[in-house]
C-alpha cells in the first residue's frame, strides 16, 4: 500500500510539473504572438522604412573642377582620372604593418610613406588617405587579388588636377590641394558643408582659391542598394553633378612666358595692363614654382627647397612684393605739381647734381648731367635735385593726399586673394606704425628722399603699373581684372565677368599731356633712347634706379664692392604707343641696377610682343636673360612661328 501511495504521489507531481511547463510554453507562446502582432501591425510602416534605409546608402558624386584657360582659350589648368591606393586608419588594424605589408605587392617609396604620414597628422583616423596615386593597370589588378588580405585599404578612382606648363604662370593659376581641418571648419560655418562631401580637395592659391565657388561645382548623389557586406548591389536614383564653370583669364599665356623667359635666373615682377579695361595681360613674378607639387600633397624635401631659398619662390612678388619705386615715381611727382598748383612745368630749377637741405647734402647718380631743369627736361633726365626740391615744396601730407587715389599704398582690389597694401607714407601713418613718442613725429628733412621714390615709399608693382595705366588713360583708372569671363561647362555658355566701373581722378588734360609728353621724351632722348631705338611705335616711359638697402649720407653707392642682394633695383614703367595707349606696365628686376639695363628691354620686348606680333630671336633673349640687351639683337620672329605648346 505504501509503494501504490508513492507512485500515484509521484503522478500527482509529474502532472502538475507537466501542467506548469506546459502553462509557461503557452504563455511564451502567447508573447511571441503578441509581439508578431505588434511588430506586423502597429509597426509595420516605421520599421518598413527602416529596413529600407539600412539597406541603401547615399554616395556624393564629385563634379569635375572647371578649367582655366587664357584670353585665347589655352588651357591651364585641367583634370585627369587616375586610380589611387587608399587606407582609412581606423579600419587599418595597424597603419604601420599594413604600409609593410603592402610594399610587398606595390612599390611604396618611403616618399610616400612619408607623405602619408604627414596626410594623417593632418587628418582625422575615419578619413581615407591616399598612399599611391596614379597606378597602373599591372598594379590595380595586383592588389585586387590579394584584397582580401588588406582590411580598410581599397583602390579608388580619383579626378586629379594638372597644370601642363608646370611654373609658367604658377603664381596667378594656383594650385589646390588637400582640405585642412581650418578648412573644413570654414565649410562647415559657410553652410557649404553638402557642396563639399566626397570633395577632399580645394583651392589654395592664385584663382583656383578665390575662384573656388565657381570652380568647384555642384556634388550629386546616387541612392545606392548594398548588400549586408556594404557591397554595391545596384543603383537605385541619381542626382548627377553639375562640373563646375569654366574660368577665363585676361593673361595673354604666351606672353607671360615671355616675360618669365626673359628673366631667365633673375629676381622679379613684371604687371602688363590694357590701361582703357584694366585686364591684366601679363602678371610675372620670378622664380616661378611647379603647381604641380602641391596637388597630392608636397613631400618634405620639395617644402624645403621652396620655403627655404633665399630667391623665396613662393612669394608673388607682383601682388605681395613691396619695394621703393625709385625715379619711376617722378612723373607722378610732378604731376602733383600741376595738379595742386605748387610748380608750373615751365618753372627752372638748378641741379647741381646734388641738393642741400637742413645741412645734408641728398645726392643724385653720376649720370645725370645736371644744369637748368623744366619739368620736361627734369623727367627725361631723371633730375635727382629738381624733385628733391618739389618734395619739399609740397609736404608729405600733400603727396600722400595726391598719390593715394592713384593707388598708391591702397589696395587695387585685383580679383585675386592676398594682396599687400605697402607704404605710402604720411605723418598719421607714421604716428599710427610707431609706438614710442620720438619715433612718431615727421622731420623735415624724411620728406626730401620720398621726391624720388626712396625714403619711407614701399608698393607693389601692380599699384605701379594702376597707377601708370590710369596716366596713360588720361586720369581715369580701372580696377585690374584677372577673370573676364567664365563659362558654363555643359551648356558652354560664356558670361562676361563686368568690369568694376572706371573712376575719373579728374586731372586737367594739358597736366596730363605734359607729363606723358615728358615720358616719350625718356624714349627719344633720355634714359631709355637706346632701349627703344629703331621701335615701329612711339611709348613713353621712366626708367628707376631703387636701393635694396640704406646707406650713409657719406657712403657712396659702388655695385661692384656690394653682395648681388645689396645692389640696387632696376624698374622700368611705360604705356604705348604713345598717342593712344593700348598696354601699360610696371616691371622691377632685383638687384640688377640701373632701369636702362635690365628692365626697359623688358618692356620693349613686351610692346613688340603685343603691338607689332613680335617675338625675341633666340640670342636676342639670351642677352635680355643677363641683362645684356637694348634694341632688339637681330630679326625677331613672329609669334605664330614659336613653337607652342613650349617644350619642358
Amino acid at each position: 500500500m505504501t509503494e501504490l501511495r508513492n507512485v500515484e504521489a509521484d503522478l500527482a507531481r509529474f502532472r502538475t510539473r507537466v501542467f506548469v511547463v506546459s502553462l509557461v510554453v503557452v504563455l511564451c507562446f502567447l508573447l511571441l504572438l503578441s509581439r508578431l502582432a505588434y511588430l506586423q501591425i502597429w509597426r509595420h510602416e516605421d520599421l518598413r522604412a527602416q529596413a529600407e534605409s539600412n539597406r541603401t546608402s547615399i554616395v556624393p558624386i564629385v563634379p569635375n573642377r572647371g578649367l582655366i584657360l587664357d584670353r585665347n582659350g589655352i588651357v591651364l589648368a585641367s583634370n585627369y582620372s587616375a586610380y589611387t591606393l587608399e587606407i582609412t586608419p581606423s579600419k587599418s588594424g595597424g597603419v604601420e604593418q599594413t604600409l609593410n605589408e603592402l610594399s610587398k605587392v606595390l612599390d611604396i617609396t618611403p616618399r610616400d610613406r612619408r607623405r602619408f604620414k604627414k596626410l594623417m597628422d593632418e587628418s582625422k583616423s575615419f578619413e581615407s588617405l591616399p598612399v599611391r596615386t596614379r597606378l597602373t593597370d599591372t598594379e590595380v589588378a595586383r592588389f585586387a587579388a590579394q584584397r582580401f588580405r588588406f582590411p580598410g585599404v581599397e583602390i579608388k578612382a580619383r579626378l586629379f588636377r594638372n597644370y601642363p606648363y608646370g611654373e609658367l604662370a604658377s603664381h596667378v593659376i594656383g594650385y589646390i590641394g588637400r582640405i585642412n581641418r581650418a578648412e573644413k571648419e570654414k565649410i562647415e560655418d559657410a553652410d557649404d558643408q553638402a557642396n563639399y562631401r566626397g570633395t577632399e580637395y580645394m583651392g589654395k592659391l592664385g584663382v583656383e582659391q578665390s575662384f573656388e565657388s565657381q570652380l568647384h561645382g555642384i556634388t550629386g548623389v546616387e541612392h545606392i542598394e548594398t548588400s549586408a557586406g556594404g557591397r554595391a548591389v545596384r543603383k537605385l536614383a541619381s542626382n548627377p553633378a553639375t562640373p563646375g564653370n569654366v574660368v577665363v583669364l585676361s593673361i595673354d599665356i604666351k606672353l607671360q612666358k615671355l616675360v618669365e623667359d626673359m628673366y631667365g635666373d633673375r629676381r622679379g615682377a613684371l604687371v602688363a595692363l590694357d590701361p582703357k579695361s584694366g585686364e591684366v595681360l601679363a602678371f610675372v613674378s620670378k622664380p616661378t614654382f611647379d603647381s604641380n607639387l602641391f596637388v597630392e600633397g608636397i613631400d618634405q624635401e620639395n617644402w624645403q627647397m621652396l620655403n627655404g631659398s633665399p630667391d623665396k619662390p613662393l612669394l608673388n612678388r607682383a601682388l605681395r612684393g613691396t619695394y621703393p619705386p625709385g625715379s619711376t615715381y617722378k612723373p607722378f611727382m610732378a604731376l602733383a605739381a600741376l595738379q595742386t598748383g605748387t610748380r608750373s612745368a615751365t618753372a627752372l630749377i638748378n641741379d647741381p647734381g646734388f641738393y642741400m637741405f637742413g645741412g645734408h647734402r641728398f645726392g643724385s647718380p653720376e649720370n645725370e648731367r645736371g644744369g637748368i631743369m623744366d619739368m620736361n627736361r627734369a623727367i627725361v633726365e631723371s633730375s635727382n635735385a629738381y624733385f628733391y626740391s618739389l618734395a619739399n615744396e609740397l609736404g608729405v601730407d600733400t603727396m600722400h593726399d595726391f598719390m593715394a587715389p592713384l593707388g598708391f599704398g591702397q589696395l587695387t582690389g585685383i580679383d585675386i586673394h592676398g594682396e599687400l597694401r605697402g607704404v605710402l607714407p604720411s605723418q598719421a601713418w607714421k604716428r599710427k606704425y610707431y609706438k614710442r613718442a620720438d619715433q612718431q613725429k615727421w622731420y623735415a628733412g624724411e620728406t626730401i628722399s620720398l621726391g624720388i621714390g626712396q625714403g619711407y615709399n614701399s608698393f607693389t608693382m601692380l599699384q605701379l603699373a594702376q597707377a601708370t595705366a590710369t596716366l596713360a588713360n588720361n586720369g581715369v583708372k580701372h580696377k585690374p581684372q584677372l577673370v573676364i569671363a567664365t563659362q558654363d561647362a555643359t551648356t558652354r555658355v560664356r558670361v562676361p565677368v563686368p568690369p568694376v566701373p572706371p573712376e575719373d581722378l579728374g586731372f586737367a588734360p594739358d597736366n596730363v599731356a605734359i607729363i606723358r609728353k615728358a615720358m616719350v621724351g625718356v624714349t627719344q632722348g633720355g634714359t631709355s633712347t637706346r632701349v627703344f631705338a629703331g621701335a615701329g611705335y612711339l611709348s613713353g616711359g621712366k626708367t628707376g634706379t631703387a636701393q635694396a638697402v640704406g646707406l650713409s649720407q657719406k657712403e657712396k653707392y659702388n655695385a661692384a664692392k656690394m653682395e648681388e642682394r645689396q645692389r640696387d633695383h632696376s624698374l622700368y614703367i611705360a604705356f604705348a604707343p604713345a598717342d593712344d595707349p593700348k598696354i601699360a606696365l610696371a616691371v622691377i628686376v632685383e638687384n640688377a641696377g640701373f632701369g636702362s639695363a635690365s628692365a626697359a628691354p623688358m618692356a620693349r620686348r613686351v610692346f613688340d610682343y603685343w603691338l607689332l606680333g613680335q617675338y625675341p630671336n633666340e640670342e636676342d633673349m639670351a642677352a635680355v636673360s643677363k641683362g645684356q640687351a637694348t634694341a632688339p639683337i637681330g630679326k625677331p620672329r613672329l609669334i605664330k612661328d614659336v613653337p607652342w605648346p613650349p617644350a619642358r
